[in-house]
């Protein structure tokens, strides 16, 4: 990309976290003993069962709180995102449906989306009931899991690739190339994000944006060095030194190899992981992107937008064929959704990428929210509408 700013200076392991946008109105039904409702407030989470059997879980999450919450369910170890729902404001409802197997887990809500949440134990148990799939419907499943792996490998084999041409230039001082480089080598990261987040604190260490850190964490990551890149955004900025430059460039580096080695690991999908993927990645869209708050020092957030749109695009189109058996009518409508987003996204692309965030109109601006918006609430039924029985 061009920096224009130079011139003036799952029960197979479900390996993303599943995530539902925000809705008004959903209700959980107490008759079942699969649907849980979660309250969240400012200073607690009240979970309304804290043992269910296992098999396909619903939460609905409300926040009754003035801060914007998450919920998640993680692995018994505390660590793992087994499930999250993400930007819940105050008043709101969100759903989250996961496919879980018996065993151990941990709930928790995070008021403020900071620190490590209220968290309470969760247990899972054996249960009796068999659900029937055909032959055809398990090839169709076998086929998204597989394909998904792929493209998570291959997109994680890119962003190692990548990201190694932009510390060493980063640490050499060019930063000229550096900044051309940052949005391009970032996209492989945007694409498989949900996937980062579930390996532990690998994606607070490589994302976190600045005000989210929480008091007394380091900062580190893609947007520590944005800041130091594009120091005429932060006022009052103290540029890094050389020495602080190799610090968090390795400590990327390092972290994204890990990331690849984990996805080159024993990683394998679910359905639901991978159709709760695509809603994850919408939610980025529209918690940061749309807003123009993820890239708030090089403005270029429409190249993060592309990236997550594409990653949800491949992971419903995973899960298209099978959707087309069980509820023709909503696998039409996120076609066209996706297809009406593109169009304004395109509509942004430049010889060099994308126009920055910053050039945007507010009409322009409201165009690419109403289109999220449009297309995020036909996308929060993907999960139920693939796990549903035939």
């Amino acid at each position: 990309m061009l920096n224009r700013k130079l011139a003036v200076l799952v029960p197979i392991l479900v390996a993303g976290p599943l995530l539902a946008s925000c809705t008004e109105n959903t209700k959980a039904d107490d008759s079942d003993p699969r649907s849980i409702q979660v309250v969240s407030s400012d200073d607690g989470c009240d979970v309304s069962k804290v043992e269910v059997p296992a098999g396909t879980l619903t939460f609905d999450v409300t926040n009754s709180g003035s801060k914007v919450t998450e919920f998640y369910l993680l692995a018994e170890d505390g660590l793992r995102i087994v499930g999250e729902v993400e930007n819940i404001g105050a008043n709101l409802n969100s759903r989250l449906t996961v496919a879980v197997p018996e065993g151990n887990y941990v709930t928790a809500c995070k008021p403020g989306m900071k620190g490590d949440g209220i968290r309470a134990d969760f247990a899972v148990t054996a249960s009796d009931e068999k659900v029937e799939v055909s032959a055809d419907e398990q090839a169709q499943i076998d086929q998204a899991s597989a394909n998904y792996l792929a493209y998570v490998q291959d997109q994680s084999d890119q962003l190692l690739t990548e990201t190694t041409k932009f510390v060493n230039l980063y640490k050499a001082g060019k930063d000229d190339e550096a900044r051309a480089l940052y949005a391009d080598a970032r996209v492989h990261w945007e694409r498989i994000e949900p996937v980062a987040e579930s390996f532990g604190n690998l994606d607070p260490l490589m994302d976190l944006r600045e005000a989210d850190v929480a008091d007394g964490d380091d900062w580190t990551g893609w947007h520590r060095i944005e800041k130091d890149l594009w120091p005429e955004e932060a006022k009052g900025y103290r540029a890094m030194t050389p020495k602080e430059r190799k610090f968090y460039a390795d400590d990327l580096l390092e972290n994204t190899k890990k990331l690849d080695k984990q996805v080159d690991g024993d990683l394998s999908f679910t359905v639901d992981g991978i159709a709760n993927g695509a809603t994850a990645l919408l939610e980025e869209v529209a918690s940061g992107k749309v807003t123009g708050e993820e890239e708030i020092w090089s403005h270029t957030d429409l190249w993060d937008f592309q990236a997550n749109v594409d990653g949800a695009r491949v992971a419903f189109e995973g899960v298209k064929a099978l959707l087309e058996t069980k509820d023709p009518e909503l696998a039409k409508t996120l076609t066209d959704r996706f297809a009406d987003l593109q169009k304004l996204l395109d509509a942004q692309k430049t010889d060099d990428g994308f126009t920055y965030y910053d050039e945007l109109s507010p009409a322009e601006v409201k165009q690419l929210s109403n289109a999220v918006n449009a297309l995020a609430e036909p996308l929060s039924k993907l999960t139920g509408a693939v796990l549903a029985r035939s």
